[in-house]
C-alpha cells in the first residue's frame, strides 16, 4: 500500500496520527530497534528515519547532536539503508527517510532513490532541496511511486505554498514556527491563521512538527492537523531516561 493510501486508511481510525522521528545510529543501532518497538507497540503512525548528515541545517541542538555522535561512532550511509530495510520488514508502518541532499547525491541520486524503494521506504523528507533545484530527484520520485514531502513554513507566501503543494506528494510537512527543531512551539491564534492557509493551498493531509512534544500539544493539533510529529521530545527522552521510556511517553500522548 502506498503512502497516502495508508495515511488515509489510518486516518479514517484516528483523530491525529502520530509520526515520530529518531536519527539512525543514535545513541545506537541496537537502541533504534527497541526506540521502533516501543513507538510502533504504542500507536505510532509513521516513522522518519534521519541518514545522518555533518551539518543538518533545519535541525536543533538535541538532534545536531545525535547526528554528530552518530557519525562519531562510525554511521555509514549503507548501513542506514541496511537498518531501514530490517525495519520496512519488520513492521507493517510506512517509514520515511529525512536528510540532506548531499547525502543523495554523493550516493547517486537515481541509485539512492531506487534502493529506498527497493527496501520498502515510502517518502522522503529533504529540507535543503527546493523543487526548483530537485528536477532530478522529483522526476524519479514519480517514476518509482514515492513520495517527495515538501516543507511549508510560516514564512511561505500563498503563492509558495501551492508551488511546493504542486511538487509534493504523500503528505505536506508543515513547520509549526521559525527556527530550528527542539523550542516550545507557542499554538496562538497566529498558528491558526498559518495552519489555515496550509489548509487552503494543498489537499495533501497535513503535518505539524516542530516542538511538539506532549498530549496537550497533541490535543490542540487534533482537528486541525493530520498528524502530529514528535521528534526531538523522544531522542531527548531515550538519552536522559532511556529507550524503556519510551512506550509509556507514546503512549500517553492521545
Amino acid at each position: 500500500m502506498l503512502l497516502n493510501e495508508k495515511i488515509k486508511a489510518a486516518r479514517a481510525k484516528k483523530d491525529i496520527l502520530l509520526m515520530t522521528h529518531l536519527v539512525i545510529g543514535y545513541p545506537s543501532l541496537d537502541d533504534n530497534r527497541k526506540t521502533i518497538k516501543q513507538m510502533v507497540e504504542n500507536g505510532v503512525d509513521i516513522i522518519e528515519l534521519q541518514i545522518p548528515f555533518s551539518e543538518p541545517m533545519a535541525d536543533g541542538p538535541m538532534i545536531i547532536k545525535a547526528n554528530q555522535e552518530a557519525i562519531a561512532k562510525g554511521i555509514k550511509v549503507r548501513q542506514c539503508l541496511d537498518f531501514a530495510a530490517e525495519m520496512t520488514s519488520t513492521y507493517d508502518i510506512p517509514f520515511l527517510f529525512m536528510t540532506y541532499y548531499n547525502i543523495l547525491y554523493k550516493y547517486g541520486v537515481a541509485e539512492f532513490l531506487a534502493k529506498a524503494k527497493e527496501i520498502g521506504i515510502t517518502g522522503f523528507i529533504v529540507p535543503d532541496l527546493p523543487p526548483e533545484e530537485g528536477a532530478e530527484y522529483l522526476g524519479l520520485t514519480h517514476e518509482l511511486g514515492l513520495f517527495p514531502i515538501q516543507i511549508f513554513a510560516p514564512t511561505s507566501s500563498d503563492g509558495r505554498m501551492k508551488t511546493l503543494a504542486g511538487h509534493g506528494g504523500g503528505f505536506i510537512y508543515c513547520v509549526a514556527r521559525r527556527g530550528v527543531t527542539g523550542s516550545r512551539t507557542n499554538f496562538d491564534q497566529s498558528f491558526d491563521d498559518y495552519l489555515a492557509r496550509c489548509r487552503k493551498a494543498t489537499d495533501l493531509p497535513l503535518a505539524v512538527g516542530f516542538g511538539i512534544s506532549c498530549k496537550d500539544d497533541v490535543d490542540i493539533l487534533t482537528g486541525k492537523a493530520d498528524i502530529a510529529v514528535i521528534g526531538t521530545a523522544t531522542i531527548k527522552l531515550v538519552e536522559e531516561k532511556g529507550v524503556e521510556a519510551v512506550g509509556s511517553f507514546i503512549a500517553g500522548l492521545r
